[in-house]
């Protein structure tokens, strides 16, 4: 695979990355399984490989970390903090405290000495990025983190970053991993710009639409048994969510479109992320053997410009279809409380009972 720069990092990756959420109890509990579809990857040119402590519970990192036993030195591994580990209120978030140790447990379960990009999971709004930047630097400069990210933060919370690293001389945000698909373009308007200024790599996630853009999903059929809405069902996995319909009467229509271009709608999925130029890489997270082959190839495969026209009109630039696609809202819009003045007790309102 023709390999392109993180950003301005230096790094060179491959335009698709391993992506290891379905690795472990979340996915395919076998780890035999999941080790041999690593190596397949490795082996197909693929050099970047995506974690996180909170898939599995650990148990992804800790696949992961048997499977490069070896071949870690070929790799450029990321992982990523935030999310909840445990009951313990202080085992999530960004705060100083828990960067270190969770850095530290990562670092464990993936058997090395260091990790090449460790990223926060999501924006904690909670925490002063001062302290959580600062706590960044102090693990790269330890030696234990080569580089940092972020996933999934809006622009705002980006600029934030760099504008603190650069008055308090702490290291910066060298890549943004934002979701991003044919169905998820909202990253087109600011986020992806944001990150071309910045000079900050971008890995995307998510570019298959966890699933729909993979075709196996049909207008007035039920969910395959043993797909992931066929098996959850529930949530942002419930399969008739707010868009669906407007997603399972546009495939047939990026089916066409893929025809004509001579492919499969997966692999056109997958290119059509790649042809943004601010997108170093997008993460494929294939559950099994069957999966991973069927993306393999889209790392190569280039769309031309009447392709990506086609595609423009299905879905316009800068739309994402449903809302249960934006993967992150800020406590602005999710706490009441931040919308709301409190209403006046009776005693400031001087009502008499």
């Amino acid at each position: 695979m023709e390999l392109r720069y993180l950003g301005r990092s230096g790094i060179r990756v491959s335009p698709l990355t391993l992506g290891a959420m379905s690795f472990g109890s979340m996915g395919n509990a076998d780890r035999e399984d999941c080790i041999r579809i690593i190596h397949r990857a490795l082996d197909a040119g693929i050099n970047v490989i995506d974690t996180a402590d909170v898939y599995s519970a650990g148990e992804s990192e800790e696949i992961v970390g048997a499977a490069l036993k070896g071949r870690r030195d070929d790799v450029v591994l990321a992982t990523k903090s935030f999310n909840p580990m445990s009951r313990d209120p202080n085992t999530r978030g960004s705060s100083r405290r828990w960067i270190v140790r969770a850095c530290e447990d990562s670092l464990r379960r993936l058997d090395t000495d260091h990790i090449d990009l460790y990223q926060l999971h999501r924006p904690d709004e909670n925490t002063d990025l001062d302290e959580t930047m600062a706590a960044l630097s102090d693990l790269v400069r330890q030696g234990k983190v080569r580089l940092v990210g972020s996933s999934t933060f809006p622009a705002e919370h980006i600029v934030e970053a760099q504008w603190t690293s650069e008055r308090r001389g702490f290291v910066r945000l060298r890549s943004e991993q934002p979701p991003y698909s044919i169905f998820v373009r909202g990253i087109e308007r600011d986020v992806l710009p944001t990150c071309v200024r910045y000079g900050m790599g971008v890995l995307v996630w998510s570019p298959l639409n966890a699933g729909w853009l993979t075709g196996k999903y049909r207008a007035g059929e039920a969910p395959p048994e043993g797909s992931r809405f066929g098996r959850i069902d529930r949530g942002v996995w419930k399969y008739e969510g707010p868009g669906s319909e407007r997603k399972l009467a546009l495939v047939p229509q990026l089916e066409k479109v893929a025809g004509e271009a001579g492919t499969d709608l997966i692999t056109l999925s997958l290119a059509f992320t790649l042809a943004h130029p601010a997108v170093s890489s997008t993460i494929i997270g294939p559950r099994t053997m069957e999966q991973l082959e069927g993306q393999l190839t889209a790392g190569e495969f280039r769309l031309d410009d009447a392709t990506l026209d086609r595609i423009d009109e299905i879905v316009p630039p800068g739309e994402t279809i449903a809302r249960s696609d934006v993967a992150y809202e800020p406590q602005a819009i999710r706490r009441l409380d931040r919308r709301r003045v409190p209403a006046p007790s009776a005693a400031r309102s001087g009502a008499v009972r």
